[in-house]
Order: structure tokens, then sequence, then C-alpha cells
């Protein structure tokens, strides 16, 4: 019996650990598709960037926005592959909920059990051991396991660090890219450098988790395929035979598992999106909805150009409204209220509230932007109009046709989002006409739009000219919380 087994808990935890990191690394990289730039600052400004994952170059002589520097790239990298961004996010978040109480559980076991011993260095002087033994390593011989261990020095290290830092980093850079994180404690993003820096640590821990994987295969082939694999199998390393073939069937099993989601999101998305959003949306509405938005960006920080997502109506009725300062404009509140009413742009701006905040925006897609927005605080339209008992819901019908103005994004219709009612009581939550001081600019949404601090951009519905309170979103559109939610199978619930 070989000395070195390792605990049937242990062994499992191994495997099902391999199936999840396949699955986050591959729905990783189908988010980086949907903007596949890395920046050093805060307002992703186009150009800047310092790592690009496209050919693509964007048009200097007319608008163009974010969807069309989107990728597709192939699902043998990407889950599900095929610029489906909404399906991708389903299954990270997903995955990773699993993989985190997967690993705090592996955790527990390893201190309960005084299996850490095995990974936690308990001297300074593995770190002289590691380099001797990688040095090793480079002059093709292979070092001594440590005395009673089933490690030598550098990988004891290597786990050591996979473990208790990478998989933490992996965790907490995740966290420091939501929204509702982000606009509830300001000073946890500024910890990291900013939205866009941190997003680019979350990259290099994907490409660490990638480059781990490819040294561990290495080294299994080099220790003994056979016996290594016997020992993460059955516990011990008196079997090679067994271990290499068993192994092989793991593999193929993971390897099968990553077919069958991608086939099933490809060809099911809608079902994909009701299972898995029905664990995901409940997380995050028990733990980011709470959190209301402080943001408070000094105004230094505005960024110089933001960028445009979605293009602007392009019907006549909305460029003659345009051409005349939006004066015939009309915004109409009613639905489930008390006191339904027909606003103007200047009865708008004539509400005793006037309001500004300078803010950080996250796109779904990746990239962030800093601007002050001014407006009606959502929750005073709320006093205005007095929502009756039933109403749970407010829909945000816009003047964009997506079948016209938006043409190489699935689906048709007149862009709409839906809130729960319960965010426009958020201080920050706010119906803006002015952006960083001057009339809002049209490719942003004029003459209104909505600002939700701590849900991610597309929520903020642009080009608004009726807003109606509901008790069932289900019954708009496909009945998923939005145009998005409908088409391109988003999340309803995205502080995250």
């Amino acid at each position: 019996m070989d000395v070195y087994g390792f605990p049937a808990w242990l062994r499992v935890e191994h495997w099902i650990n391999a199936l999840f990191i396949t699955l986050m690394v591959r729905s990783g990289i189908e988010i980086l598709a949907t903007h596949p730039k890395l920046y050093g600052r805060d307002d992703s400004r186009p150009g800047s960037e310092w790592a690009r994952f496209t050919r693509k170059t964007m048009p200097k002589d007319k608008l163009y926005d974010t969807l069309d520097e989107e990728e597709s790239y192939s699902p043998i990298i990407s889950l599900p592959g095929h610029r489906n961004l909404g399906m991708g996010r389903h299954w990270h978040f997903f995955v990773a909920i699993g993989w985190v109480l997967a690993g705090v559980t592996y955790v527990a076991l390893l201190f309960a059990t005084g299996q850490w011993r095995r990974y936690i260095p308990t001297s300074w002087g593995i770190l002289p051991q590691a380099w001797h033994d990688l040095l090793t390593y480079l002059s093709f011989r292979l070092p001594p396991h440590l005395p009673g261990e089933p490690f030598d020095a550098l990988q004891k290290l290597a786990y050591a660090l996979v473990i208790f830092v990478l998989a933490p980093v992996a965790i907490l850079s995740g966290l420091a890219q939501s929204p509702a994180v982000d606009a509830r404690f300001p000073w946890f993003l500024r910890l990291w450098g900013g939205r866009q820096r941190v997003r680019s640590l979350h990259f290099f821990v994907l490409l660490a988790f990638l480059a781990f994987t490819a040294v561990h295969l290495l080294m299994l082939a080099v220790w003994g395929w056979g016996r290594e694999n016997s020992l993460m199998i059955f516990g011990h390393g008196d079997a090679p035979v067994g271990g290499l073939w068993v192994s092989l069937v793991i593999i193929a099993a993971i390897i099968g598992v990553n077919i069958a989601v991608t086939v099933w999101s490809l060809r099911r998305p809608r079902m994909v999106q009701r299972v898995l959003g029905a664990v995901v949306m409940a997380l995050r509405r028990a733990l980011l909805r709470p959190a209301t938005s402080h943001q408070h960006y000094p105004k230094a920080a505005v960024a110089a150009q933001h960028r445009v997502n979605g293009k602007p109506p392009d019907s006549d009725t909305y460029k003659i409204m345009a051409v005349h300062d939006f004066a015939p404009w009309r915004l109409t509140v009613g639905g489930l209220v008390e006191n339904p009413v027909v606003l103007t742009l200047e009865d708008l701006r004539a509400l005793n509230t006037r309001q500004s905040q300078c803010v950080l925006h996250h796109c779904i897609q990746g990239w962030s932007s800093v601007g002050e927005w001014t407006g009606l605080p959502l929750r005073d339209l709320l006093d205005l109009v007095r929502p009756l008992p039933e109403a749970r819901y407010i829909c945000f019908l816009t003047m964009q046709d997506n079948g016209r103005d938006e043409p190489s994004a699935p689906g048709e219709g007149h862009f709409y989002e839906i809130i729960d009612l319960e965010l426009a009581h958020h201080p920050q939550t706010l119906l803006a006409y002015e952006m960083n001081g001057e009339p809002l600019p049209i490719e942003h949404g004029a003459p209104l739009r909505l600002r939700l601090e701590n849900q991610l951009g597309f929520k903020m519905a642009k080009w608004i000219h009726d807003i109606e309170f509901l008790s069932d979103y289900r019954l708009v559109g496909d009945g998923m919380g939005g145009w998005r939610e409908d088409n391109v199978h988003f999340d309803m619930e995205v502080g995250i």
C-alpha cells in the first residue's frame, strides 16, 4: 500500500474541480469575446487597450457601437461559442457558485483532517529547496519528494499558491467587477486599481489556471501517468494500469460534459436561461439587490469619450423631435398607478428635485466609463404617480426599434427593460436628461435614459418615451424581463 494515498473526499473533489475549471475557463472566454480588449484605465478609451484578441477595426467615418466590436469564438474554446454572451454568463456564474461551495468544503476538510500539511509549507526552507527542484527539472532530472510527502518542494509550493492564493484572487477579482459591489463599496474597487485593472487581473488568473493545468498534466506524464492517477483515483499508487485507463475514462467524461452543455446551450438556450437563471438570479436577489449605490467620483475622473452601446432610433419622428430639441417629446407614465401623467422634457426639469451623480458605468461586455448624470430621482416620480399596491415592476419602453436600428442583433421590436419596483427607491436610481453638464447626447439616450447604478449598463434603457407600472413582467414580450433577456438570453437581475 502506498504511504502517499489521498482520502476519498479529496479525490472526489479533485475531479469535480477539474470539471468546474474547464467550464469556467470556457465560459470566461465567451464573456471575453464580447469585448475582446483589455485596458489599464477605467475610461476604456478606444485605442488605449493594452491587449486585443480581435482583428476587427472600427470605422472612423460613421457611428459604431460596442455591439459591432463583439467577436464570435468557436465552441471548441468558448462556452457555448458563436457570440452568446448571455449563455456564457449563465454558465460562468452557475459553475462559479458550485466551484466556490466545493472550494469552501475542500478547505474546511483540509484543516479538519490535517491534510493541509500536504499543501501548506511550514518552513521558509521550502523556498531554496523549490529553487533547487526547478533547476533539477530544467536539467531533465526528477527531484526527490519531500520526506513522507507525495510532492517535491516545488510541487508543494505550486499547490499552496493555487489553492490559497490563486483561487481566492479569482473569486475576489470577480466580485470586484460587480456593479452592485462597486456601487455599495467603492473603496473595494479602488483596492484593485479600478474596474479595468481588475478585469485584466481576472484574465491573468485565467491564464494562470491554464498554465498550472498544462504543467500539472506534464508532471503527471513525467512522474508516471498511471501511478499518479492511481493515487488520485484509488487512493494508492499500486494500480498504475487501472489508474491509466480510469483516468482516461474520467477525462473523456469531462470532455463529454463540456460537449453536452455546449450543444444544450446552442440548441435550447431558453431552457438553459430558465434552469440556470433560477439559481443564479435567486442568489443575486438575496445578496446584491439590497446594495445601494454610494458612488461619488470626482469630476476629474469623467471620461473624455464615453463609449456608445446601442444605435439611436432612425425614425423620422425621432429625428424631428431631435431637431426641435425634443420639445414635441412626451413621457407617458401609467399602468398600475393612481395618478397617470404625461410630461414634457420641461415638465421633468421643472419638478422640484434635480440630482447629479458622478458614477462608474459597467457594461455587460466588460468596458467601463465614468460620467456625470443629472436628472430626476425615480423615487420622486413614484411619489408623483403613486403606484398601486399590486404594482411590483416598472417597464421602460423606448423609441429604439431593434429590427430597424440594430439589424445585426437577433430579434425585432422596440427595446424595453423591466426593473423591480424596489430598485426605483435606491438613492442613485435616476431618470437622466443631462450628461457631463450638457443636455443628454443622442447617442447616449436623449431625451431621457435610466441610470441604475447597481446593475449592468444594458438595464439602463435609453430613448425612453413610456413608463408603465406592472404586476407581472412575464406578460411583456417573451416574459424574460427585457428585450435583451428575450432575444439574447441575458439575465434580468444583473448586479454582477
